[in-house]
């Protein structure tokens, strides 16, 4: 059996060495057109799913090497927008007792040069889907732009939420815009910044929540000593790979916004969020004061609409490509994840004779349209909440945390295991 995976993100790349691990011959193709070319994004929480994940796919040695290049954990905090306490969730209550089964602060960066590693003879860049094509002996054949093709038993589409595979294979399918915007930076991390920072901001994430119609999640990503990819240089604007920073998201629905934000570069996003902020605390107006205009960027935020199951063929999709979500709950790149695991152990099977491709992918898209689709109605709820205008929610939910954070008792019963 040979498997082609069109998409070289972390969902796809988690399946591929997994597939690689137990012997089945898959074959990557990204539209990059260097490793080197996929070094953006911010810091991405892998939750205990995606830990599991990744410890399951991963080749032992890949699996220490994410691990001790992660970010150090820290626990999660409600505050109001002037910093003051809501709820605190201690790491532990959520998290396992191993790093298998705990939250952990990844680099997109690194996560990804992770994922690539020891795919050199089986992950091909600059092969920019166009379409596929099924063939008589049942077979498919995928085109790229450069005019090459590939040709493949099980054909998975990981291209990502603008997926070129799920447009011709479920046209249906939507993906909408929700009308909300975030706008996204990073603060970096010296011993000079650093005290320009409450402490609270760089000692775990935090959701700011002020009185009605925006919201503002920080979290650092502060290294811990771990393994830095010495292949990357150093860059004071991506710096993920040798610098600690912290990050930052604002978002509000966009009508909220004083200006046209698709009109405005790095520099006047950051302004523009400042003077949104004006009254809240000093230090959440010094993160975004201080981050530099290279590394802030403007994020429309967009979602799947649920689908019911299709007629199973040896084509199918993972992560955003299918499920697309809003961060609103940090739980994408975990999903996509846990889709490449589940995959993973059914193709697996088929390699071994067990069972055959139809069972194999009908059973994995069974259970990734439940629970993947489960999380994307979560992360829309939470992103909606998250700006509502409605003040009496609002309040509601500041009381229902103050409530948890008195009783602790509560408190472990609502977010026991959140994680998971």
């Amino acid at each position: 059996m040979k498997v082609l995976v069109v998409g070289g993100g972390t969902g796809g790349l988690c399946l591929a060495q997994g597939l690689r691990q137990a012997g089945v011959d898959v074959q990557v193709y990204e539209r990059s057109r260097t490793r080197t070319e996929r070094l953006q994004g911010y810091r991405v929480h892998i939750s205990p799913h995606g830990a599991a994940a990744l410890h399951e796919c991963l080749p032992p040695q890949l699996w220490r090497r994410f691990v001790d290049s992660c970010g150090k954990s820290g626990d999660y905090r409600f505050l109001t927008e002037q910093l003051t306490e809501l709820l605190l969730i201690e790491d532990e209550l959520t998290s396992g007792p191993d790093a298998a089964s705990a939250h952990h602060s990844a680099s997109r960066i690194t996560l990804h040069q992770v994922l690539s590693a020891g795919l050199e003879d089986v992950l091909h860049y600059d092969k920019e889907f166009v379409r596929y094509e099924r063939n008589p002996d049942g077979t498919v054949t995928c085109h790229f732009a450069d005019g090459t093709t590939a040709t493949g038993d099980v054909v998975v589409g990981a291209d990502g939420g603008n997926s070129r595979m799920r447009k011709q294979y479920l046209p249906h399918a939507e993906r909408i815009d929700t009308g909300i915007i975030a706008i996204a930076g990073k603060f970096p991390l010296t011993e000079e910044t650093r005290r320009l920072l409450p402490s609270r901001l760089v000692e775990g994430p935090n959701t700011i929540m002020p009185p009605k119609g925006c919201c503002m999640f920080v979290a650092p990503h502060e290294l811990g000593g771990g393994v830095n990819d010495e292949t990357f240089e150093y860059n004071e604007v991506l710096f993920e790979n040798t610098q600690s920073y912290v990050m930052w998201a604002f978002a509000a629905n966009s009508g909220r916004f004083p200006v046209q934000v698709s009109e405005l570069d790095g520099d006047g996003l950051r302004d523009m969020v400042g003077g949104m902020i004006a009254d809240w605390h000093p230090g959440l107006r010094k993160l975004v004061a201080e981050s530099p205009g290279e590394a802030v960027s403007l994020l429309p935020i967009r979602t799947s609409v649920p689908l019911k199951q299709w007629p199973t063929t040896n084509i199918t999709l993972l992560g955003d490509a299918i499920h697309s979500m809003t961060p609103f709950g940090g739980i994408g790149a975990n999903t996509a994840l846990r889709d490449a695991q589940l995959l993973c152990r059914n193709l697996v099977e088929v390699a071994a004779g067990k069972r055959s491709v139809l069972d194999a992918v009908g059973d994995y898209e069974r259970q990734m349209i439940t629970y993947g689709f489960k999380a994307v109605r979560f992360s829309l709820r939470n992103a909606h909440q998250s700006v509502s205008e409605a003040t009496a929610g609002r309040v509601m939910f500041k009381t229902v945390l103050r409530a948890c954070s008195a009783i602790p008792p509560l408190k472990r019963a609502m977010f026991s295991g959140q994680g998971k």
